[in-house]
């Protein structure tokens, strides 16, 4: 467990206590002082690592399945007592403009909190800090806790729209540049992260309302705190709603702008293949006549005539002038 076990420690009257001895004890130890909860942060432990805490806190297989597993959708869901709650972290890599989704599993009851984190997305480091520094969120006890880590994830996806909007901005520009560049594929890429942007973060608005609306009597203590967040999450929510469609939108300018410039292409290749064949008509006249009286027969008429030659060129002239007018006339020379 020391490798799972992110940190652990009780928090008691607005004071953190480590946990030095025994998890088993340290659970004990809270319950009997009364007015105390326990938080145990946990990174991606295994059904075997994760089976004292189940023994101690008596929590449902289902849940504790979910936890384990991870790559649930943002939910809330009660079993007896305890409150299992999903949330989906988002990490921005600036370099690649990737989205990368982790996952937050919470278990919160009168006196404990469990968290299981799967991914490098927020970690809870900064938000152990952010209780332990306000009295008030400690003494909002276990949903003091989920406040403060709804608040982060939802800060996090705040930052990460206005990242995407900057991606969108550069796309936009690159589309509309003139240049023969096909970003086909950056905006299917862009719209790709954008989806699982809406995945995780989309789900946890019906989590939020149903403790705005004090549907969950663990939280009822901090129920202005969840409204805001929910303000925020509503606010982010329009804005990746409006990347979708503005990257629809851009996808549609940019197949329309790759069709009128094929389009052009092919009238520009059809007036050179025109002119081709006009000039080749132009030549094959002359070389129609030169070639009938190239061919070696003795009996061909006119093959003796002193005005012959100067007649078949004339001949050749004439035709060729007058098959060049109709064919300016026509509009293809």
């Amino acid at each position: 467990m020391p490798d799972v076990i992110v940190d652990k420690a009780i928090y008691c009257n607005g004071v953190r206590e480590t946990i030095s001895g025994d998890i088993s004890d340290a659970f004990g130890d809270a319950r009997a002082r009364g007015d105390c909860f326990l938080w145990i942060g946990l990174h991606e432990p295994t059904q075997e690592e994760f089976d004292l805490i189940t023994r101690e806190v008596k929590l449902h297989p289902l849940a504790v399945e979910d936890a384990i597993h991870a790559h649930q959708r943002p939910k809330l869901e009660r079993y007896d007592d305890t409150l299992f709650v999903v949330l989906k972290p988002l990490l921005y890599v600036e370099e690649s403009s990737d989205i990368e989704v982790g996952e937050i599993n919470l278990f919160l009851g009168s006196d404990f909190v469990i968290s299981v984190r799967h991914g490098q997305a927020n970690p809870l480091t900064g938000v152990r800090r952010r209780i332990e520094s306000d009295p008030d969120l400690l003494a909002a006890g276990p949903s003091g806790v989920l406040y403060a880590i709804c608040d982060q994830v939802v800060d996090t996806y705040s930052q990460i729209s206005h990242e995407v909007e900057h991606d969108l901005i550069v796309l936009e520009r690159r589309v509309f540049s003139g240049e023969q560049a096909d970003v086909t594929e950056d905006i299917y890429s862009l719209k790709r992260e954008v989806l699982e942007f809406r995945a995780a973060q989309d789900p946890l608005v019906p989590v939020l309302e149903e403790i705005v609306k004090g549907r969950v009597e663990l939280c009822t203590v901090a129920r202005d705190q969840f409204r805001d967040v929910l303000d925020h999450l509503l606010r982010v929510d329009a804005q990746v709603d409006e990347h979708n469609e503005l990257l629809t939108s851009a996808l549609s300018a940019h197949l329309a702008l790759v069709s009128r410039e094929q389009s052009a292409a092919a009238i520009q290749q059809n007036v050179d293949m025109r002119k081709i064949s006009s000039w080749a008509a132009l030549i094959a006249v002359p070389t129609m006549i030169a070639g009938i009286y190239g061919m070696n027969f003795d009996y061909v008429p006119e093959l003796h005539w002193l005005l012959g030659y100067p007649l078949s060129l004339s001949v050749m002239v004439i035709a060729t002038v007058i098959v060049h007018r109709l064919l300016r006339k026509s509009g293809w020379l």
